[in-house]
Order: structure tokens, then C-alpha cells, then sequence
């Protein structure tokens, strides 16, 4: 791990897989908000193909922002002033420059795909190509989504009802959070288990720059769709309790949309189908060598 300082004194912890002298740089973008790099077995997929960067984003994980600390976790209060998607896209600009690559490749998962369709849109100049792994597209996602998590979570819903909105002991936080995320998958009992790596991280959810940053909206999104200039692969699971629709209406306005959706697997695509995901991650860089 090694720490980039940026240009407001904000610290990013990084990881960079080296790949091949001639491959292509990917940054991997992380979702959330709140949470903390979860990539690896992503950037796992694409050895040999690139050299692969991840990082925490400002006030997650093992990142701070300028003032040297993290998110807050507990109750609701006034963010720091820099806890903006115009931030956190120059945070990925001054990463580009950090890590010595005029182009780079960037993938992003969830909330990710959006910070990076973001940057993409930002500074078209600067992408080669650009993986929009299960984010959430434009229109009313929301609805649909908590009827079908709801249905998921019906045979833990009342365990998960005492567990949630409370304070909670570290073992309940850890089943608190597999309860959360075992929904993601496309068979909850077995997603249960698969949402253990992340669910017993040491790191706790930056509450506060989930609230902060959730504030995009459809327009945002089709702003910067529109201004990208590179390939965007719109990759999905099937299973995604988000709806893939939505995806569908958002990759109408890229310039050049590729849409790739994953059977059997939920919001996670590379856990579950790993061979297939290898595969759609091999076009993403193939077409990133082709514009370097």
C-alpha cells in the first residue's frame, strides 16, 4: 500500500498491480459511497492484461481527507466541504498524473461507474475506455430496487430489524452487514456467505460520505454520458436487485455503448461469474490498447 497526497493535503492509500511494459493502465473506482477498495479479485481478473490501480477514495478505508481524517461513521452532521463528485473526480485526475500515465482505462463498480462515467465526462481526453459495472443508470431505480431487496431480505427481516438502525456490538456489525449484502447476489442464502470478506473488514462505513455524495442525479449522469468520448461497457448482472433497465436508458445517450449482462449473477458480477467477467474485461482493455 503507499499514499498519494493530493493537491488539497487529502491522503489516498493505492495499489498498483504492474502488468505488462505495453499494457494498458486501469483504475479501478470503488463503490459506496462510504465504503473502502473491495477490487482486488476484480483487478485479479485483468493480470497479465494491464497494470491495475485501486485506491480508497477521500475518507475511506484507509484514506483521509485534508484535514487528516476519515468519514464519519455515527449520526448525521454538516459534511466537509470536500466531500464533492467534482472532488472525487479530480482525485482520480490527480491519480492519472500520481501514477506517471497520460491515458488510462477506467472501470467502476456501483457508485464507482458513476464517479468514473463521471471523470470520463469530466476529461474525455484523458480515458481510453471505460467499464460502467453495475451502476444505476438514469430514472427510477429506487422503487424497484427496494421491493426486490425487501423480497430477498424476507427471510432475515426480523433479525435484521433488531439489528438495524442501532447501536451495534462488532460480531452484530458483522452480521448486520452480511444481512445487507447478501441481497446483492443472485441467490441470497449463498450470498450470505460470499458477503463475508467484506462484511468483516475492519473499516467502518463513512456514513457521511454516503450522504454527501448521493446527491447525483439522472441529468448529471446523461451530462456527463453525453461528453464521453471513448467506448463505454455497460456490464450488469442479471441478478442485480437494481434494475437493469435503467442502465439500458443511460447507455441510449453514450456515443459508443457496449451492454453486456451477466446471467446468473447479482451486483457483484465477478463473484459469481468470474470467467464471464474475465472475458468482458478483456474487450475493455483490448479497446483501451487500441486508443492508447
Amino acid at each position: 500500500m503507499d499514499f498519494v497526497t493530493m493537491s488539497d493535503g487529502a491522503r489516498l492509500a493505492t495499489w498498483t498491480d504492474p502488468g505488462p511494459a505495453d499494457a494498458p493502465a486501469v483504475i479501478l473506482v470503488h463503490g459506496g459511497p462510504g465504503l473502502w477498495d473491495y477490487l482486488a479479485p476484480l483487478a485479479g481478473l485483468l493480470a497479465g492484461r494491464a497494470t491495475v490501480h485501486r485506491y480508497d477514495q477521500r475518507r475511506c478505508g484507509h484514506s483521509t481527507g485534508p484535514d487528516g481524517s476519515g468519514g464519519a461513521p455515527g449520526a448525521p452532521v454538516d459534511p466537509p466541504a470536500d466531500l464533492t463528485i467534482a472532488r472525487f473526480v479530480e482525485d482520480i485526475e490527480e491519480l492519472r498524473r500520481a501514477f506517471g500515465h497520460e491515458r488510462v482505462a477506467l472501470v467502476g463498480h456501483s457508485f464507482g461507474a458513476t464517479l468514473a462515467l463521471a471523470h470520463a465526462g469530466t476529461h474525455p481526453d484523458r480515458v481510453t475506455a471505460l467499464g460502467y459495472v453495475d451502476g444505476v443508470g438514469v430514472g427510477d431505480w429506487r422503487t424497484p430496487y427496494r421491493a426486490e431487496r425487501a423480497r430477498r431480505l424476507a427471510p432475515w427481516a426480523e433479525r435484521f430489524a433488531a439489528l438495524d438502525g442501532r447501536q451495534r456490538t462488532a460480531d452484530e456489525e458483522v452480521e448486520w452487514r452480511r444481512l445487507s449484502w447478501a441481497t446483492d447476489y443472485a441467490d441470497p442464502r449463498s450470498g450470505y456467505d460470499l458477503a463475508e470478506p467484506m462484511a468483516t473488514s475492519p473499516h467502518a462505513i463513512a456514513h457521511q460520505v454516503n450522504r454527501a455524495l448521493m446527491r447525483f442525479d439522472g441529468m448529471d449522469q446523461i451530462t456527463w454520458a453525453t461528453a464521453v468520448r471513448c467506448p463505454i461497457t455497460f456490464l450488469h448482472g442479471m441478478q442485480d436487485p437494481r434494475p437493469v433497465g435503467p442502465v439500458v436508458s443511460l447507455a441510449a445517450y453514450a456515443r459508443a455503448p457496449r451492454k453486456r449482462v451477466v446471467p446468473e449473477a447479482g451486483h457483484l458480477p465477478w463473484v459469481e461469474q468470474p470467467e464471464r467477467v474475465r472475458e468482458i474485461l478483456a474487450e475493455i482493455v483490448a479497446t483501451a490498447s487500441a486508443r492508447s
